[in-house]
């Protein structure tokens, strides 16, 4: 058997594969079994936020593997306790709990969420979040994920869970009034929703209504953190302060690591038993996630990913102006994009795998949104080549299907 063989005989079924037997990453692409080389426009779905084997990261990842790889966490673990006091400098004062992935750092805001609320004079019980959101596919969070074909075929933990409309405060209220739940949960930007971007107004006003009515607002930023969006959180470009922010993905520099970073006034909610996880976070994915920040801060790309991203960003929307409305529009922020096309699935599938034949990898959500989630270090040539590569190849199979 070959390998793609071998991994539909001996892997479960849950994701459709590429067709791609990846032996190698380096700088942004990825290499397979034959030496075809690919612009990777997805970055393991946001994770190689500064590309693949990094130099400096796989330097501190070495350093930390010559001296442990991992202890309990009856011990201190020195690059976990400087990660967490560098997430606390970025974000908002309080503590932070590390987890192993993004859906348990989910999985560890419900049980806080939960034991909150039941300290309250009057209990509370709940999370109220957005339609088409994306928290998490384990039995805990699952019913979080307002997405049809995810959540219907599996049970779901004893809360309650409210869907309100992206931008609806009316809606919102109405349910933070009437339901009274712990917590209203929330992505800046609906990733697998289709890159739809929360406006600014929308989450401040939002806060309000959370301090108005005592829920906790809680802020999802596993894909959209790390500096994707041009600041280290989405959340920044509106003027509010989250109890919790969920992180994920980019921190680990490719390694699995997640976590929740709790507000002041819900920092003691956990005590010793209350939570916790044998691998989390392990001593090498904390050191990756401060050779990341190194990387973001001291090497500057932080800043030059927002140059990269204007500049990827003008391309398309030139793209956009030169397709006489076949793309039907480009939105997102920074480095996370979603271009909506006049096509359907089908179409956009085929153009997914047209550009794959061209050394270009990309993602689809919502069955016919292209999805980019480029690392900050693209470089303004592989721009270039990506948007007028994606033209032609749109454009030859816009004349195809017309014939």
């Amino acid at each position: 058997m070959n390998w793609l063989e071998k991994d539909q005989h001996y892997i479960m079924s849950t994701y459709q594969r590429l067709p791609i037997v990846v032996e190698k990453g380096e700088g942004n692409y990825l290499y397979d079994s034959e030496q075809n080389k690919y612009l990777d426009l997805f970055t393991g779905l946001a994770v190689n936020i500064v590309g693949h084997s990094h130099p400096y990261l796989l330097g501190k990842l070495k350093e930390q593997a010559d001296q442990f790889l991992h202890i309990s966490n009856m011990f201190i673990n020195k690059p976990a306790v400087r990660l967490a006091e560098r997430l606390i400098e970025l974000s908002i004062p309080g503590k932070v709990f590390f987890a192993n992935s993004g859906a348990e750092a989910t999985e560890a805001a419900v049980k806080l969420v939960h034991k909150w609320g039941s300290s309250q004079e009057t209990p509370k019980k709940g999370i109220a979040v957005l339609e088409k959101s994306f928290h998490g596919r384990t039995l805990g969070v699952i019913q979080l994920t307002r997405q049809p074909g995810i959540y219907q075929d599996f049970p779901a933990a004893d809360y309650p869970v409210y869907e309100v409309e992206a931008e609806n405060l009316e809606a919102l209220e109405e349910v933070l009034k009437t339901n009274q739940p712990a917590a209203f949960l929330f992505e800046p930007i609906l990733g697998s929703g289709g890159i739809q971007p929360v406006s600014p107004s929308f989450m401040e006003k939002a806060k309000a209504l959370c301090e108005k009515y005592n829920v906790l607002f809680i802020v999802d930023e596993i894909q959209t953190g790390i500096g994707r969006t041009g600041t280290f959180f989405a959340y920044e470009r509106a003027d509010i302060t989250p109890d919790v922010i969920l992180f994920a993905k980019g921190i680990g520099g490719g390694l699995p690591l997640g976590g929740m970073i709790a507000g002041e006034h819900v920092q003691e909610v956990f005590h010793p038993g209350d939570h916790g996880t044998t691998f989390g976070p392990s001593p090498l994915s904390a050191a990756m996630g401060n050779a990341v920040l190194d990387v973001l801060y001291e090497q500057n790309e932080l800043e030059n990913g927002r140059e990269r991203a204007e500049y990827l960003w003008s391309r398309l929307e030139d793209w956009k102006n030169e397709s006489e409305g076949f793309v039907q529009e480009i939105r997102g922020l920074g480095m996370m994009i979603g271009v909506v096309l006049n096509a359907d699935a089908s179409f956009v599938k085929t153009l997914q795998e047209r550009l794959l034949a061209k050394g270009f990898m990309f993602n689809i959500t919502q069955q016919r949104i292209i999805r980019l989630l480029p690392p900050l270090t693209l470089e303004r040539a592989e721009v270039d080549a990506f948007v007028e590569t994606l033209a032609e190849e749109m454009n030859a199979l816009k004349e195809r299907s017309v014939q």
